[in-house]
């Protein structure tokens, strides 16, 4: 026994030294600490929590600046067998797009607790938990490397959302945190089903980096792609598969909220950019318009909706239907400006529509309303608080200097190089997205004050100061992106050289088949595609 433990300190030492393993199970030892304190002691609690999350954004700029931009998963790199039988191993790494969503959780997390600090009440040790157990979920799934690895902390960060809605939410929090909870499971089997063929097809592996030298038929790429993508198109949310997220966004306490909005919908473009992009490549290739197309719809159909919206909170939650299909178009466009633009489209949603949720929160707390209709002048009345709406408005909707407008920018730039009709019926997303957030402006802010019950003075200090490091990415991000997109950049240039090459492969197989050879062409699917995408 003793032996047992002297042989354990030292792997438990060396399992540490590897930065992401501290970043992964860190929070748990925050839940670990919480789990003995008192929950009368709610303060304690809070500033326990706190000092976690402060340390674990501290941590996470290790990654940033020892940082090597090779473009490939190899960052940080570790592999430990774990279920032997199966061939399952503990294995992580990073590239420039895992590294910033990383850094991108570990500083949303402390953000979303300082900014709703009074918010909850009730329940305190046990929604601080499930903060950092949540954490652990969304920073494994950014770094696990092994398919069924990335399953379990898939499956993981389900819990305490699924808690954080239907405990902490709003009146129909049961009904929200359920629909969230099925929509993801069902997508979560089909993935699972995916992961299995892959892994039984490809020689009893799920190593992602043995996965990406292994090509599946045509056939047998269309079909895996298209579960993997369901599960991806629910997480995003892309069209027809969002309807969870209104009511999600509406009923979750505002902490979840941004977490939601400021991570959770990255894991679903995650998806699409890591596993199924350059797992099937041939699917990619062929289903490219189709993809392009429901991103467009997403686009529109989103700012449309967002427009006639009486809640702030149901507002912004479609907007980001709107913001996530302009990733999406970046994404799918695939060639390197539109598909960094996408990536970079992505941190800069989770600055800017995670801190309207911020400020849409701190609202709530002194009036209980979300409506629109029970505000107006405000900006006479909170003239600090209009301040840091309307420069995040401006970031919303992209205007230049504001992190918004470059990946707008590229986003749209890259895809009118690819498609032009694509790029002119997206930046007219950009457009409905001015309308909607500047008539949101001029509803609450000007005119005669309407609401003056419960809100008391401006914004306070801790409030000025969580909007304060939100505003300053937001600038920092508009006028000087280049330390990030060059990371971004790197790592799209790998999947797209891979895309390049099943390009030239499907010429060659084309070729083929027009010489009498033998061989699966894409035309032969199109009438398979075409008879899926008419299912209802």
């Amino acid at each position: 026994m003793t032996e047992d433990i002297i042989n354990f300190i030292p792997q438990m030492i060396s399992f540490f030294s590897n930065i992401l393993n501290v970043l992964i199970f860190f929070p748990l030892l925050g839940v670990l600490i919480i789990a003995f304190v008192p929950r009368e002691k709610t303060q304690v609690l809070k500033a326990l929590a706190l000092i976690f999350f402060l340390l674990e954004a501290f941590f996470s700029l290790h990654i940033y600046f020892h940082f090597t931009n090779t473009g490939v998963i190899d960052q940080f790199m570790i592999n430990l067998p774990w279920i032997g039988a199966w061939n399952i191993h503990y294995l992580l790494g990073i590239d420039g797009v895992s590294m910033l969503l990383v850094i991108l959780t570990a500083f949303t997390m402390p953000l979303a607790l300082i900014g709703t600090w009074n918010s909850v009440g009730q329940g305190i040790k046990f929604y601080l938990i499930s903060l950092l157990f949540l954490e652990t979920g969304m920073v494994g799934v950014f770094c696990a490397l092994d398919l069924f690895l990335f399953y379990v902390f898939w499956e993981v960060m389900l819990i305490p959302m699924y808690f954080l809605i239907g405990i902490w939410g709003g009146e129909n929090r049961v009904y929200a945190s359920l629909k969230f909870f099925i929509y993801t499971m069902a997508g979560s089997v089909l993935m699972l089903v995916a992961l299995l063929y892959l892994y039984f097809k490809a020689g009893r592996t799920f190593n992602l980096l043995e996965l990406y030298n292994y090509r599946l038929t045509s056939m047998a790429q269309l079909w895996v792609f298209g579960a993997l993508a369901f599960a991806f198109a629910i997480k995003v949310p892309l069209f027809p598969f969002h309807t969870w997220l209104p009511d999600a966004h509406v009923q979750a306490p505002t902490a979840g909220s941004v977490i939601l909005a400021g991570v959770l919908l990255k894991m679903g473009t995650y998806g699409f950019f890591r596993f199924a992009i350059p797992l099937f490549p041939d699917a990619t290739l062929y289903l490219q318009p189709y993809l392009i197309g429901i991103a467009l719809i997403g686009i529109v159909y989103g700012a449309l909706v967002a427009m006639v919206q009486p809640d702030m909170k149901k507002l912004i939650a479609y907007s980001s239907v709107s913001h996530m299909g302009v990733v999406m178009l970046g994404l799918f466009s695939l060639n390197q400006t539109a598909m960094t633009g996408g990536l970079y489209q992505m941190l800069n949603h989770a600055v800017s529509t995670g801190a309207l949720f911020l400020l849409v929160g701190m609202l709530y707390d002194r009036t209980h309303t979300r409506m629109i209709s029970d505000y107006s002048g405000l900006a006479r009345l909170m003239p600090v608080y209009t301040v840091f709406f309307m420069i995040i408005t401006l970031s919303s909707i992209g205007v230049p200097l504001t992190n918004g407008f470059v990946g707008e920018f590229l986003t749209l730039l890259g895809t009118f190089q690819a498609n032009r009709a694509a790029a002119i019926i997206g930046a007219t997303g950009v457009i409905l997205g001015a309308v909607y957030m500047l008539w949101l402006v001029e509803r609450v802010f000007f005119g005669e004050p309407k609401h003056t019950h419960g809100l008391g003075a401006d914004l306070n200090l801790r409030e000025v100061l969580v909007m304060s490091v939100m505003v300053f990415f937001v600038f920092w991000m508009g006028i000087y992106p280049k330390p990030l997109l060059n990371k971004l950049e790197r790592a799209t240039e790998t999947v797209l050289l891979k895309l390049e090459d099943e390009r030239e492969m499907a010429l060659l197989t084309e070729q083929s088949s027009v010489t009498g050879q033998s061989g699966t062409h894409w035309s032969d699917l199109r009438p398979l595609v075409l008879s899926l995408c008419k299912m209802p």
